[in-house]
């Protein structure tokens, strides 16, 4: 390996506004959360290969010999490769024991490894290493936990193979990549989230690459290079729902009832270009009381329309009514049917009033975190700038 230790991290997303309408031509507006995946490698010289995922309790160990007999003699240099060999995923899915595409989290995250490790080193002698993962990110709460994974995994595995350089200097506590290294990142990111959902957009990953805020619009990603960080709480409802369900829903309804639900779609539109606009304008000057008024009646209108839509929830519904009751706005993110929402807090919010939205949602039976959109993408770091109990945890093992 090209370094002997080094730690990444790259945040989950979520989606401003857009959600539903995106699938029909319509712009939609992801932001990167600040609730992050960190990822610690460490070069070993046991001739093992060792993945410790605590979250999901996984701790797998393999012969570095065992695995390499894995690598098929047509195995292309890293470089060359433009697209997922899926002969090779089948023959890795048969070594895991993985029998179909609905497998769990576990067997994903693991067939993601796999797959980067051994491409990645099918040139060389594949390293020994210890590679662990800890996020703040719940998982399977559409938030972008496997796309950050899957950032942190590309990462740190291109580091390693010396695909790209190490952008961490001896006096530096955090760095990032140039944009030509993080092209590569993300396309090897998009790779692992192919291996693990199949069909993905390609958001969560680019929005866990380059952080920040994405504009979304018929298959094209833009990232944004300045929007400002905003405070939100972010909860999460626990309310299962199927993506795939509520699609077809939304679908249904615009059929039975296009003259009615094209407005509404044109309408979310507007919501988003007229949301990118402000917060275009709140990096260019001074941010004021009028800025915060105007995303609020856009999260307003957003959740009422995704109301008419049919993908609201009651859960979603008391969300609106505890924090609307101490001033603040929320709405639905991602598919909608329950799953997670979030809340704007103003600069000027009191803590106190913060504090006692936590507890009332939490009495809800709802979990809730005060975080922040916006923020950076994939980087890597020094130890000393990581959470003393994220460190605690990667070091463990």
């Amino acid at each position: 390996m090209h370094f002997k230790e080094c730690i990444v991290s790259a945040p989950g997303k979520a989606i401003l506004h857009g959600e539903h309408a995106v699938v029909h031509g319509k712009v939609a507006l992801a932001v990167s959360l600040n609730l992050r995946t960190y990822l610690k490698l460490k070069a070993t010289n046991t001739g093992k290969v060792c993945v410790n995922l605590p979250n999901i309790d996984t701790f797998l160990c393999w012969d570095v010999c065992e695995l390499k007999r894995l690598i098929p003699p047509s195995c292309e240099q890293p470089e060359d490769v433009k697209r997922l060999d899926a002969a090779f995923v089948k023959r890795l899915r048969k070594f895991v024991g993985v029998a179909n595409e609905n497998s769990d989290t576990s067997d994903m995250a693991t067939l993601a490894f796999l797959y980067m490790y051994l491409t990645l080193f099918a040139s060389g002698e594949p390293p020994s290493l210890t590679l662990s993962v800890w996020s703040e990110l719940p998982t399977g709460a559409g938030l972008g936990s496997s796309a950050a994974y899957s950032v942190c995994l590309a990462a740190a595995m291109l580091c390693a193979s010396g695909a790209i350089p190490a952008p961490l200097k001896e006096w530096d506590y955090t760095a990032g990549w140039c944009q030509e290294d993080l092209e590569l990142i993300n396309s090897w990111a998009f790779q692992g989230e192919t291996i693990i959902h199949g069909n993905p957009s390609g958001v969560d990953n680019a929005v866990g690459t380059w952080g920040g805020m994405l504009r979304f619009l018929a298959g094209r990603i833009i990232p944004l290079s300045r929007v400002p960080l905003l405070r939100i709480l972010l909860t999460n409802t626990k309310v299962p729902r199927s993506t795939k369900v509520l699609v077809a829903r939304v679908k249904d309804k615009i059929n039975k009832f296009p003259a009615i639900l094209t407005a509404v779609l044109e309408s979310l539109d507007g919501v988003s270009c007229t949301c990118e606009k402000v917060l275009l304008e709140m990096t260019r000057e001074p941010i004021t009381g009028e800025h915060y008024n105007v995303l609020e009646e856009l999260i307003d209108i957003n959740q009422h329309h995704l109301n008419v839509m049919g993908v609201g929830h009651p859960a979603l519904d008391t969300l609106c009514r505890v924090t609307l009751a101490r001033g603040l706005h929320s709405k639905l993110t991602g598919a909608g049917g329950g799953g997670c929402g979030i809340t704007l807090l103003r600069p000027e919010t009191d803590s106190a009033v913060i504090q006692s939205t936590i507890q009332a949602l939490k009495d809800c039976d709802f979990d809730c975190w005060e975080t922040s959109i916006g923020g950076p993408g994939v980087q890597v770091h020094s130890p000393i700038s990581v959470k003393e109990d994220v460190l605690g945890v990667l070091n463990r093992y």
